[in-house]
């Protein structure tokens, strides 16, 4: 979800709790579009960031520091000659909009008390940073606006600062009955009638109002009878009054493990969330985290596409050697005309192009085709010549075809694998592999040593432990080395997946609640964890086997048992 007006409600509502009364001790401007504001407030030093980025423009409280350019842009030394040692009088959102208003007192060139205001406007593409006088007026800003780039509004020094009127919008915060049913007496979804009217509501959250009222979101307002109008204004209204009343209890939405999305009050139609203690600690660690996710999937590109033009190369390669091998079929033909060629040899005289015999295995007539040039023996000599290439095309065919086909199934684990890579050093893990195996060529330029990728190591409630392979190295590694004889062994059944190791303890057997649990985890962590179930094999880890020169993760075993799971992973915290 997109900085909506119930996001910058909250987060204005605590900015100025923390820093209202504080000094603005430094400003930064590390990046062209991002300012860091250090205010002392309550003895405390607080690191306020801002950013007007059209990709991620945002606000909140860090502790992070970055560093700034020798020379200050612009912006940034007009912001210190006017405000540096200001203090911050309050911080408030305008009218319920996408925007932050800072209040700044400071003095000025005659030691009079004089007012600044600082606008964060947090709206998108149009996200900006202006700074105007006690009156409005624009003294500067991020970002000049001219009029060749907008009729609408020009930000530039000198003009009058003020929010573009959003038509026929209202403020969800003095709404009532009367106008709730006005706005959604149109023909539209509800969800986009109640987004669509009023300001700072944005569609995730009038889904999630619809979704409490268990109303859908997609019904046309003309199917809403007068109860379910009422319904749906009530929690509209009870959503309203816990922000009006700053009643917070920010969260993420989970997604299998990833953040999704996140609000400031809760939805009961969302379970699987992550509470903060508030918007700025949320805020941080949601877009690092997206920010990290969005890093790896960038990073192993380039491993994904040399794995899949080996997998691809492999394929064709293997069609070809397939269609071959097929091709051999023809050698006990060719060793059958050869020998009836020599049995009837004084019947083919020199200059036939064929001839009829009778085949004495079955006592039916078979038609040869000859080489006209030659008598009968030396056809048959020709048909036999066939013979013994295509029985050593054959011999030499079945293993090519096992080779290629076990290196198939290799790239196609290690494929499946980068699904589960998290940070650099399970990417290095993955890259290692392959290099290992001569998909990538070794590299010696980078020789810094980096950290080394673990498995995923879960407990459950009752404090049995579960680990989780993230690469078949880690799957060798986890199997052979350190899971004991009576250890569980969990995969999913002829689908690429982690193994997973369920650990005894003191030799007992395994509580049933556990087996499911591993079971879910290996469905959860392999190429089906879209699917709602996936059939498992799991056996104890003294009955597996791999074979001699076998690639990383690939194992035999014949005395499994077999279940069903459902990729998740409740019923366990991750270590």
């Amino acid at each position: 979800m997109s900085f909506d007006g119930t996001t910058i409600h909250e987060l204005a509502y605590e900015l100025n709790k923390e820093l209202s009364g504080g000094k603005i001790n430094k400003i930064a401007q590390p990046e062209s579009e991002e300012l860091l504001l250090t205010i002392k407030a309550n003895r405390i030093n607080h690191r306020l960031l801002i950013s007007s980025n059209a990709s991620l423009p945002l606000i909140y409280l860090t502790q992070n520091r970055k560093e700034s350019p020798i020379v200050a842009p612009n912006f940034c030394m007009v912001l210190r000659k006017y405000i540096g040692n200001g203090l911050i009088k309050s911080i408030a959102q305008v009218d319920f909009e996408r925007v932050i208003k800072i209040e700044i007192e400071h003095l000025d060139e005659l030691k009079d008390v004089s007012i600044k205001y600082l606008y964060v406007e947090i709206m998108g593409k149009h996200s900006n940073i202006i700074f105007t006088d006690g009156d409005n007026k624009i003294i500067d800003a991020i970002k000049h606006i001219s009029y060749a780039t907008s009729s609408v509004r020009e930000v530039l020094p000198g003009k009058e600062y003020f929010i573009p009127a959003q038509e026929n919008k209202s403020n969800p915060l003095t709404t009532n009955l009367s106008e709730f049913k006005e706005k959604l007496n149109k023909p539209s979804k509800v969800a986009k009638a109640i987004y669509g009217s009023y300001v700072g509501i944005s569609p995730f959250i009038a889904i999630a109002i619809c979704a409490d009222c268990n109303i859908d979101a997609d019904m046309s307002c003309d199917a809403l009878s007068e109860d379910m109008v009422n319904v749906l204004y009530n929690a509209f209204n009870n959503y309203m009054t816990k922000i009006k009343s700053n009643t917070f209890n920010p969260y993420i939405i989970l997604e299998n493990g990833e953040p999704k999305d996140y609000a400031s009050v809760p939805f009961d139609t969302y379970k699987d969330i992550a509470k903060y203690e508030d918007m700025s600690t949320l805020l941080e660690a949601y877009y690092s985290e997206k920010n990290r996710i969005t890093n790896i999937k960038q990073r192993s590109a380039d491993i994904r596409k040399i794995i899949q033009i080996h997998i691809e190369r492999n394929a064709r390669k293997l069609n070809i050697q397939r269609k071959q091998l097929d091709d051999t079929k023809k050698c006990d033909k060719f060793k059958l005309y050869g020998e009836l060629l020599m049995t009837y040899a004084q019947n083919t005289p020199i200059g036939e192009k064929k001839i009829t015999v009778n085949n004495y295995y079955n006592n039916e007539d078979v038609t040869i085709t000859l080489d006209p040039t030659l008598d009968g023996v030396d056809n048959a000599k020709r048909y036999y010549n066939k013979y013994n290439k295509c029985k050593r095309t054959k011999e030499a065919l079945v293993p090519q075809i096992e080779e290629t086909e076990k290196s198939l199934e290799h790239l196609k684990a290690i494929e499946a694998s980068i699904m589960l890579c998290e940070n650099e050093a399970d990417l290095k893990g993955v890259k290692d592999e392959l290099i290992q195996y001569g998909y990538i060529k070794k590299s010696f330029k980078n020789k810094k040593k980096s950290a080394k990728s673990k498995p995923l190591h879960f407990v459950t409630e009752d404090d049995y432990h579960i680990y989780v392979g993230k690469n078949n190295l880690q799957n060798d590694d986890l199997t052979f080395h350190f899971a004991t004889g009576n250890d569980w062994w969990f995969h999913s059944k002829k689908i690429h997946g982690s193994h997973v190791i369920a650990k005894v303890k003191d030799n007992e057997e395994l509580p049933d609640h556990i087996f499911e649990i591993a079971a879910n985890l290996a469905a959860y962590y392999s190429a089906a964890r879209e699917s709602s179930k996936v059939e498992i094999d799991y056996i104890q880890k003294k009955h597996i086997k791999k074979p001699n020169a076998a690639v990383p993760g690939f194992v035999i075993y014949y005395t499994n048992y077999s279940m069903v799971a459902t990729p998740s992973l409740d019923g366990v915290t991750l270590v």
